[in-house]
């Protein structure tokens, strides 16, 4: 198993324009592709105006498929054309687990779902 952090660095006040977009829109969409979410922040201290989701998958390969279908989605399209104007700076990093420390794979109800 493999974690992909992702971290969206958004203009100041853009946060709640964001989530609000995500909850009522994109989530949906990203579920139906990406189905193991493994959580989703915003900060409070440090760097602010950032966004943290992380995303679980077995494999680099099953990463890239699952993310290719997503974006020939029409609806993730537009819905992307709503966020990226909201969006300072973007950063991805892959996880790999450490030999002595083994992921919690959590499927959880996601308010709203």
């Amino acid at each position: 198993m493999l974690i992909e952090h992702r971290t969206y660095t958004m203009y100041p006040g853009k946060t709640a324009t964001y989530l609000s977009h995500l909850t009522n829109e994109g989530l949906a969409i990203q579920l139906e592709y990406l189905p193991n979410p493994m959580g989703y922040y915003v900060t409070e201290l440090g760097t602010l105006n950032q966004i943290i989701h992380m995303w679980g998958y077995e494999s680099l390969d099953e990463r890239l498929q699952r993310r290719t279908r997503l974006k020939q989605d029409e609806r993730w399209q537009a819905y992307v054309g709503k966020i990226l104007p909201l969006i300072q700076q973007q950063e991805s990093k892959i996880l790999l687990p450490t030999s002595f420390h083994t992921p919690v794979v959590a499927r959880y109800a996601l308010k709203g779902r």
